[in-house]
């Protein structure tokens, strides 16, 4: 961009920070609660909030809690929230069949926040590894993460979940052709408006690891998943994969981990101009909380601050376990 300005000191641009109402008017990033989509951790139970260790001010909340924690977000501005159950451990399996049991956690929790918030809209996540016995997010044949087949059970995942009242499937599995899949079979069931939200660019990252203590997977991954997440020194790759599943019938995409790839977020939206999310994962948040805790930093400022970086980088919105305090910060 040729740059206008004029020559100092006819030009000083400090004259456009000097104040906070000529700060605000010319601000070109800004954050509003409609900018976030909160994820949260759903277990079995009746009136139970567990803390997660490794993810300060995080809980796991039993259906009923969840519930009625919607219709607080509701209330807030909130506009969506992200479902991610605590599966019990006999209900792991090597077939991961619970994953489209009608009643497992994650279903019964949808049909319960539409009844207390209908206006929100309730995201979940596809992907076997709440629900395998091993971990991984696709079945696991002799060692191998095997594509085709687990494709078939996102599939039937999928169409239990939009059964159950969800309005946003986000497939955060990284197996190939499972958006077309999905897309065929919402489709083919009925339910032509339910969005995809795909989860396109997800990085094997070291930044996962308070996640999977959240939904209790730490403990049962065999080995990694580098065969299927994205190699974190690939940006060209995170521009096919978009286009790819874009085709494939996603309605909006997603870049997983957020802040430590805000340059992937600016390629996308300059590239394909959709609607693009960025989840910032439990591995940022932690850090975050814990240098607060430690009084390092300003944990409030620095939430506010991150989350902008997001929506400067071209990002339509954020999944963050902050959004309700940063709903709560922006209503003052």
């Amino acid at each position: 961009m040729k740059s206008t300005i004029a020559p100092f000191p006819a030009a000083r641009p400090r004259r456009l920070r000097s104040s906070p109402a000529l700060r605000a008017m010319v601000r070109e990033t800004t954050l509003t609660p409609d900018d976030l989509i909160w994820p949260v951790f759903v277990r079995d139970g009746e009136g139970v909030e567990e803390p997660v260790a490794s993810m300060p001010g995080v809980l796991r909340r039993s259906v009923d809690l969840i519930a009625k924690s919607a219709a607080d977000a509701q209330a807030m501005g909130i506009p969506a929230i992200c479902l991610f159950p605590y599966t019990d451990p006999a209900l792991k399996t090597e077939d991961c069949a619970e994953a489209w049991n009608p009643d497992n956690l994650c279903n019964r929790a949808i049909r319960a926040i539409k009844q207390a918030a209908p206006d929100i809209a309730v995201m979940t996540d596809v992907a076997l590894d709440p629900y395998n016995i091993n971990g991984h997010d696709g079945f696991v044949v002799d060692g191998e993460i095997v594509n085709d087949e687990t494709v078939e059970a996102l599939v039937k995942m999928t169409l239990a979940q939009a059964e159950s009242g969800a309005d946003i499937i986000g497939p955060s599995d990284m197996m190939d052709g499972r958006v077309a899949a999905m897309r065929a079979g919402l489709e083919s069931g009925g339910f032509q408006n339910v969005t995809i939200l795909s989860y396109t660019a997800k990085y094997a990252s070291a930044y996962y690891g308070p996640f999977r203590d959240a939904v209790g997977a730490s403990g049962a991954l065999k080995g990694d998943k580098k065969t299927y997440q994205m190699d974190p020194g690939n940006s060209d790759e995170a521009l096919r994969l978009i286009g790819r599943d874009l085709q494939e019938g996603a309605d909006m995409i997603m870049v997983k981990p957020g802040q430590p790839y805000l340059d992937i977020c600016r390629r996308a939206k300059d590239t394909f101009g959709v609607p693009v999310f960025a989840y910032q994962v439990s591995g940022e948040y932690a850090m975050i909380k814990a240098a607060a805790q430690n009084g390092w930093i300003d944990g409030t400022k620095v939430m506010m601050e991150s989350l902008a970086c997001f929506k400067r980088a071209g990002c339509d919105g954020v999944l963050t376990y902050f959004a309700q305090d940063v709903a709560q910060a922006l209503q003052g």
